[in-house]
């Protein structure tokens, strides 16, 4: 299974990457949110699995790149699972990610069987398997 990280903080890019490797995932990191699009839109169709978004970043906040990512041309624009990892966690939040077309929300820090379970849900409202049993 291969995700996006958008993430800007180096430390925290660090600690997902190891956790989402130890699950068996090909972790890609963007450094903040306009190269989080770039990486999409450069991909072939059906490479990346899912995109894990944080929301507070340099040049392209989460919102504005996954509003970019669903305006692309791109075959997987409006399917790829998108989901927020975010410290911000109230419901305004939340309904944020919501608009701007994120498929869910989750709190950091990260919750390993919280995030695996998201992204079963996710992947299978796209049609797409989960790739593997979440090992945790």
């Amino acid at each position: 299974m291969r995700v996006l990280l958008a993430e800007d903080n180096e430390l925290n890019a660090e600690i997902a990457t190891e956790i989402f490797e130890e699950e068996g995932m090909e972790v890609y990191w963007a450094h903040d949110g306009q190269e989080a699009v770039d990486m999409f839109e450069s991909s072939e169709p059906l490479y990346y699995d899912a995109v894990l978004m944080d929301v507070r970043m340099p040049r392209m906040n989460g919102y504005e790149a996954t509003r970019a990512i669903r305006a692309s041309a791109h075959a997987d624009a409006a399917n790829i699972p998108i989901l927020a990892m975010s410290a911000n966690a109230f419901s305004s939040d939340v309904a944020e990610s919501r608009r701007a077309g994120m498929n869910n929300h989750l709190s950091k820090p990260i919750n390993v069987p919280q995030v695996m379970a998201a992204l079963a849900e996710a992947l299978a409202a796209a049609g797409k398997p989960f790739p593997r049993l979440p090992a945790s």
